[in-house]
């Protein structure tokens, strides 16, 4: 699993090939999860992992920092469930419950972003900089048996060169839309904060992700991590009808993807 937001046991409940199995107390298929930041929309729904199942948790050295400096994550004891550090452009291999190899390959990179805003003004709990490399990172993952991959990336505040030579050529892209425009939040009254301001690139614009990667050869192009404020959420709305015809979607709940 690729990060924990806040409604993970919702998500759970949803998805049947997530369940326990049946005649087990505890129980959960999950054998890991990949942290790609620290933000709440990402850690919050560890705490909906608590109840002893083992699974193994992915994360670079700054995040990890993050979730042992705050002692509620202490709920996932370490005995159950083990931490394992990443590091930008070194893949490594999952691995199931038992410590078998998954078959599934992640190369971690480094895109633009920022740190969690809930430690503004504070200092890193690790002692480095804010705002640093590995505060935010993007994930290639490829089927080892197939040789497919994807990339998947939930926040990224600019498109510069190497991602797009990242990307281009890929089969299947998840990418960050979280806004439809920089100032969204605050003209709908809803925050204070551009998109930018949060690490987040805005889909339209000239610098938009639709404009940034409008020439790249990308197969399936799949927005997420989208805002409610966003009208691109709304079937029928300009802003949709704008992702569409550059050949982008809006993932429903439940939505499956096939390689």
């Amino acid at each position: 699993m690729i990060n924990a937001s806040p409604d993970l046991r919702q998500q759970l409940i949803q998805t049947p090939q997530l369940h326990p199995k049946h005649g087990q107390l505890r129980h959960s298929p999950i054998a890991g999860v990949i942290l790609t930041n620290g933000e709440i929309d990402a850690v919050a729904g560890l705490l909906s992992m608590r109840e002893g199942s083992p699974f193994t948790l992915y994360a670079h050295r700054r995040v990890l920092a993050i979730l042992k400096a705050n002692s509620i994550f202490n709920v996932l004891s370490e005995h159950n469930v083990k931490r394992r550090e990443i590091a930008i452009d070194q893949p490594f291999e999952l691995a199931l419950p038992d410590g078998t190899p998954a078959g599934i390959e992640v190369l971690p990179f480094a895109v633009a972003g920022k740190g969690a805003w809930y430690l503004e003004g504070a200092a890193h709990p690790n002692g480095e900089a804010q705002n640093d490399v590995g505060d935010t990172l993007g994930l290639r993952i490829t089927d080892q048996a197939t040789g497919k991959s994807f990339y998947f990336i939930a926040a990224c505040a600019e498109v510069g060169p190497e991602l797009k030579q990242r990307l281009n050529g890929a089969s299947l892209a998840f990418f960050d839309g979280t806004v439809w425009r920089d100032d969204e939040l605050i003209a709908a009254g809803l925050g204070y904060k551009t998109g930018q301001a949060m690490g987040h690139i805005a889909m339209s614009g000239e610098r938009g992700a639709l404009a940034a990667l409008a020439d790249l050869d990308i197969t399936q192009k799949i927005f997420l991590h989208i805002n409610n404020s966003n009208p691109a959420l709304l079937p029928g709305s300009e802003e949709r009808k704008a992702v569409d015809r550059a050949g982008w979607q809006i993932p429903a709940d439940g939505m499956e993807v096939v390689l």
